[in-house]
């Protein structure tokens, strides 16, 4: 894991913190509207020949950042690591948060789990020992739209199968649950993938790294924002 913890600085005090792990670049969630701008104007600069191709996908950019923003995404990095093939192998890691009002987290937690005749075929589900405490790692491969054109006289879009690995988890940090997802089309990486994913999991705490023994100072720039009051887990 890299020293790089998720999330601008300009947000609320966080009610927890993760690291990201190497390879991966943090996408901002909440860019300014300078940036947004200065973004489009070199867009439109562009030769005709990429042009459309640059619009369309910061059109894409664009509309993954609303759906985060009304999904709860805390934070959202790209992974770009070697395939042991000579090419690059893509992913997306995300964590966000279910909010839950009036109840135990822990409670929820438990419903969403349902059980395993309820669960999609062939998904997987996991309780996982956590730093931070009880986790719950679900797989599945599933599949999806693939980016790109159709070929010439196809009927439908492009299909492709990814791996997706979710773990989910509360603590006494915070009144919601959390979630931490990584999804790639490199399916036959996913032992790779998945302890990726759990690595990540195990960086995530309730306690301010920069201030363990209570949040005294002001926070410095880089730490992650999620909300919420900061409570030490570990005593």
């Amino acid at each position: 894991m890299n020293s790089t913890i998720a999330g601008p600085a300009t947000e609320p005090r966080p009610a927890f913190w993760y690291g990201l792990p190497d390879g991966y670049v943090r996408l901002s969630l909440h860019p300014s509207l300078e940036r947004v701008e200065n973004l489009a104007a070199q867009v439109r600069a562009l030769p005709d020949a990429v042009r459309e191709r640059a619009e369309s996908a910061f059109r894409f950019y664009a509309g993954i950042l609303t759906l985060f923003n009304d999904q709860e995404v805390q934070g959202c990095a790209i992974g770009l690591h070697p395939d042991g093939e000579g090419g690059i192998s893509f992913s997306v890691l995300t964590v966000s948060t279910v909010p839950v009002t009036g109840v135990d987290p822990k409670l929820v937690l438990a419903g969403l789990l349902g059980t395993p005749g309820e669960r999609p075929p062939g998904e997987t589900l996991t309780p996982v020992e956590l730093p931070c405490g009880l986790g719950f790692l679900s797989e599945t491969e599933r599949r999806t739209t693939a980016p790109g054109r159709p070929p010439e006289g196809a009927d439908g879009p492009p299909q492709g199968t990814v791996w997706q690995g979710t773990v989910a988890l509360t603590g006494a940090g915070t009144p919601d649950i959390i979630v931490v997802q990584l999804v790639t089309a490199a399916v036959e990486l996913a032992a790779d993938y998945r302890d990726v994913l759990l690595g990540t999991a195990a960086t995530l705490t309730f306690s301010d790294p920069a201030h363990p023994e209570g949040p005294e100072e002001e926070d410095p720039p880089g730490w992650a924002p999620a909300g919420g009051t900061v409570r030490d887990i570990f005593g």
